[in-house]
């Protein structure tokens, strides 16, 4: 539709836009395998209020809007404090996952250059798990990733990682989790090669770098991934994940102020003088500030642990209703909320097919063939439904028929 000539009321434009949403994506009741963080309500309430309270503030000027400056600082100082790090934990919000993986790679290439001058294209290992952003991030940074295969659970090999070393390589990568399978790598053996050699490692934690420090803390076996793990530079951590804010928000951290320099880009020759910035983007919302200052203020520690609960739970319920399927298996040990799983001699694209059919949204892995689910509160409630509707679409995919035609057979 172009631009109308003259203006419409707004009820007639918020009734068109609601209605629009007839086809969309039904999170509010855990049709999603990914893409929506929903706690509660009240919580979007929050959110939403707190976001429209400074729509029009922009983040990138903080010196103007103090405001946003200081909830900014809480906000890193409690990323810092929940990945090992403290109040002098170095930080910067971004708009995303990929804009701070991209800010970390990029002080990781121009630490690199200060540092060790590197010959020809620097080079970063990742094991083959590693998320897409850092190849986004290598490709215009003019980087090269050499990935490697992981270890036979699924987590980065940190004997075939070091052997993938060479005088080209400036920097690691590992995850916690990785996004398709929810495996944690083994940090410690990778920190300490990082350290040996001399290197910067980068941990993505974007997906658990938030909730997971609550999971630890409800004694479930969380390996380490913060600051805490000598070897770690930098981490990404996304606020809009599994922090339960508004989009876009997420943050990267450094070991030191010295590490985070080297994200800064700066430049003078142009009418208007020095311009400075650490992020990507100019022009950032303010309400996306906004928003993850009051979504760590309403929660609190203690409510972080309940929506960690109730993600565990949500995981727990889906995994053992799957897996009294005959035939159904979980990839791997994942420690967190986010796993994979598969049915043993099934396409798995046929699967995922029948169960879009149902209206659920089906992640694919390839590597191994599977079905990728990010466990969040809601979907503790719709567990059994989605079980039931795992189970139709199996069966729908070993007969050839459509999962509405085989949920007879299976109720």
């Amino acid at each position: 539709m172009p631009m109308p000539e003259r203006g419409r009321p707004w009820p007639e434009i918020a009734a068109e836009m609601q209605a629009s949403r007839a086809a969309d994506l039904d999170w509010r009741h855990a049709r999603h395998g990914a893409y929506v963080w929903y706690a509660s309500d009240e919580l979007e309430h929050v959110l939403r209020e707190a976001f429209g309270m400074f729509l029009v503030e922009n983040g990138l000027g903080i010196r103007v809007f103090p405001s946003l400056g200081r909830m900014e600082a809480d906000v890193l100082e409690s990323v810092a404090g929940l990945l090992g790090g403290d109040a002098t934990t170095p930080g910067i919000f971004t708009s995303g996952g990929t804009e701070s993986i991209f800010l970390a790679i990029a002080a990781m290439r121009e630490w690199a250059r200060a540092t060790r001058h590197p010959a020809g294209p620097p080079v970063v290992v990742a094991p083959h798990s590693a998320h897409p952003a850092l190849d986004k991030a290598a490709h215009y940074l003019g980087l090269v990733v050499r990935r490697v295969p992981v270890g036979p659970d699924y987590r980065a090999d940190p004997a075939a990682i070091d052997a993938a070393i060479d005088e080209a390589v400036i920097g690691l990568y590992a995850s916690a989790p990785s996004y398709s399978l929810g495996m944690v790598d083994p940090i410690v053996e990778l920190g300490a090669i990082a350290t040996a050699r001399g290197l910067w490692l980068h941990v993505d934690a974007c997906v658990g770098g938030i909730l997971g420090p609550f999971v630890r803390e409800l004694g479930y076996p969380v390996p380490p991934f913060g600051f805490d793990v000598p070897g770690v530079t930098s981490i990404s951590a996304d606020l809009h994940k599994s922090g339960f804010a508004a989009k876009p928000a997420s943050t990267v951290l450094f070991r030191t102020a010295d590490h985070r320099e080297f994200a800064r880009y700066t430049f003078d020759d142009w009418p208007s003088g020095t311009y400075t910035s650490l992020t990507f983007t100019g022009t950032r919302p303010g309400g996306a500030i906004a928003a993850a200052w009051a979504a760590f203020q309403f929660l609190g520690r203690q409510g972080y642990r309940e929506l960690a609960a109730a993600s565990m739970r949500a995981r727990a319920a889906i995994e053992s209703g799957l897996l009294a399927i005959p035939g159904v298996r979980i990839h791997g040990e994942p420690p967190l909320y986010a796993f994979a799983w598969a049915a043993e001699g099934v396409d798995m694209g046929s699967v995922a097919r029948a169960l879009a059919r149902e209206g659920w949204v089906a992640g694919r892995t390839t590597s191994p063939e599977g079905i990728h689910v990010m466990a969040t509160p809601i979907h503790e409630r719709y567990a059994p439904e989605y079980v039931e509707a795992a189970h139709r679409a199996i069966a729908a995919a070993r007969t050839g028929e459509t999962s509405t035609s085989s949920r007879a057979a299976y109720n």
